[in-house]
């Protein structure tokens, strides 16, 4: 473990420096404030690059809010670095390589917000299934008593699933569509003997034998673009997208011209490859459903990700265990 030990000269009762360079949430602000020094960059009046050299040797610790990126450039600027903490779950964001071969231990915001993202994934799909979103659009604008009933959608029950990464928002997506009485298969990076789920092999063939794909991994290089042109060919123009992961698992050029096209079914995005640029082309296509990146913000998980923040940085400034741990490259 990296340690974080008081540097020579600072009293041991002050309280423990904290970098931040993106604004946090009130409650967070709130929380953090009653235990740490926060060095807010934002209220500065020196140029970024100033006012990280001004805190150079003494910042031990940095908060990542927002999928700040954390490169080698940035890191070559806070030589005293030994913790980074994200407040998200995904850490494509952070170069972790870079963050290993200097020291630097890395945690994340854990399984904090695995039920909230698999409920809006859900929600999702009955969405674009269903047409909620599109039958209010029609009701608001009044179109009912001239158009008459809308059309009809599709039932969710008995479709077939497919989840890309099993991992713990996946599985938390399985375990509620399989009361829907889905099928459920899934490709991850290794077979998980421990769910009751069909394991395939390949992220084409999950999609040649599903109705839906549901896309809950991390980004890597590996999974970048996962969901590319000849995964959607074998999904098929009735085929459903539903991306609560990252924007980039999906060639998103690729999807918007499937979908102007009539060659895949629908979507339901909340993740987009260069948000929050969101194409254009999507904003009047009512059998895709569209959000800010938002599946896993609710008071209950902001409260939760408050305290687990914390507890992070606590465990660090007192060299205890990092209570979500993220395994760096050897």
């Amino acid at each position: 473990m990296a340690s974080s030990s008081v540097p020579q000269g600072r009293p041991e009762t002050e309280r423990p420096q904290l970098l931040l360079l993106r604004p946090p949430s009130a409650a967070l602000d709130e929380v953090l404030s009653a235990r740490f020094e926060l060095l807010k960059s934002w209220e500065s009046p020196l140029p970024l690059d100033r006012f990280l050299a001004s805190h150079a040797a003494d910042v031990r610790a940095l908060l990542v809010i927002n999928l700040f990126t954390v490169d080698g450039s940035l890191l070559d600027a806070l030589p005293a670095l030994r913790f980074v903490c994200t407040t998200s779950a995904g850490v494509n964001h952070i170069d972790l390589a870079e963050c290993a071969r200097r020291g630097i231990a890395v945690a994340n915001a854990g399984n904090v917000f695995s039920q909230e993202v698999a409920e809006y994934a859900v929600g999702l799909l009955i969405d674009v299934l269903r047409r909620v979103s599109a039958c209010d659009r029609y009701v608001r604008r009044g179109l009912w008593p001239r158009g008459g009933d809308y059309p009809l959608g599709s039932k969710l029950g008995c479709k077939r699933v497919g989840i890309v990464g099993l991992g713990s928002i996946g599985s938390e997506v399985a375990k509620r569509l399989q009361a829907f009485g889905c099928p459920i298969s899934y490709f991850s990076r290794c077979r998980k003997p421990q769910f009751p789920y069909t394991y395939v092999p390949s992220v084409a063939d999950l999609a040649a034998q599903s109705d839906v794909l549901v896309l809950a991994c991390a980004l890597t290089h590996e999974t970048h673009h996962i969901i590319n042109k000849d995964v959607m060919a074998a999904l098929g123009k009735d085929g459903i997208v539903i991306n609560v992961g990252r924007g980039a698992l999906v060639d998103e050029a690729e999807l918007v011209k499937r979908l102007m096209r009539g060659e895949i079914g629908g979507a339901g995005l909340d993740v987009f490859e260069h948000e929050p640029a969101v194409p254009e082309e999507l904003f009047g296509v009512d059998n895709v459903v569209l959000s800010p990146h938002v599946a896993m913000q609710t008071f209950e998980s902001s409260s939760d990700l408050c305290q687990l923040t914390a507890a992070n940085l606590e465990a660090f400034f007192s060299d205890r265990p990092l209570l979500t741990s993220v395994s760096l490259p050897a």
